[in-house]
């Protein structure tokens, strides 16, 4: 069966475009431009996945997305025309999947959806023994271990919070001071730049275990993602 995509934005040429590109690649698609007509359409009948513009009339993106989360985990990714805007709801922790800024490309914002539907699953429910399918990461929080196909990654303590912290929402977008906290929950005085030298320190561990593909990815301006197709192979 086809995944239903809701795209909640008040440009209706925009929509409409955005919508036909998703239905190119076997989505069903629908657009709604106002907030509070999205509301009530996500109570009734919730899609695989909600597009959601910053800015509607009726009710804005975020007071839709902060109402969504109080029941659902539905995957959500936020769109908006203001770069600075993102910093906010990075800070605000509504527990967005994405965030897009236009103008932006549809076949990105496409490539964008499959891999936020892709990375739904919780990590615990795709990993597991390794098997034929390829490598398999299993994170094992009780003793601080991180295995790739039932091998140890030789990790430092921060590095495995901060491994965990991606791996745990797999595509959503952590800015520098979340993952901060995530690793100095105690210490107000450590530098979000800190975080960066952890960072390249992991990317080089995790580069030998899946040499196919970068799993942390960079969102300029914003923080980074965990994106693995081999970490936690369907």
């Amino acid at each position: 069966m086809s995944q239903r995509i809701l795209i909640v934005e008040d440009e209706t040429d925009l929509a409409q475009i955005l919508a036909e590109y998703l239905q190119r690649d076997g989505f069903v698609a629908t657009t709604i431009a106002d907030g509070l007509v999205a509301m009530a359409a996500l109570r009734q009948a919730p899609p695989d996945l909600l597009l959601l513009d910053l800015m509607l009339p009726g009710m804005d993106g975020i007071s839709i997305l902060r109402e969504l989360r109080r029941t659902s985990e539905l995957p959500v990714i936020m769109v908006t025309a203001r770069s600075e805007e993102i910093d906010r709801l990075l800070g605000l922790e509504l527990g967005a999947d994405d965030y897009i800024c236009k103008p932006y490309s549809p076949r990105e914002v496409v490539a964008r959806v499959k891999t936020v539907l892709r990375r739904a699953q919780p990590p615990a429910a795709a990993a597991g023994s390794p098997g034929a399918s390829g490598s398999t990461l299993d994170i094992d929080a009780e003793a601080m271990q991180a295995r790739v196909a039932g091998k140890n990654l030789e990790l430092t303590p921060k590095e495995f919070k901060l491994l965990q912290a991606l791996a745990a929402r797999p595509g959503r977008v952590f800015s520098r001071a979340q993952l901060l906290d995530a690793l100095y929950a105690d210490n107000l005085e450590v530098s979000e730049r800190a975080i960066d030298s952890h960072l390249k320190n992991l990317r080089k561990k995790l580069a030998l275990a899946f040499p196919d593909e970068e799993p942390i990815r960079s969102v300029y301006g914003v923080g980074f993602a965990f994106e693995c197709s081999e970490c936690f192979p369907s």
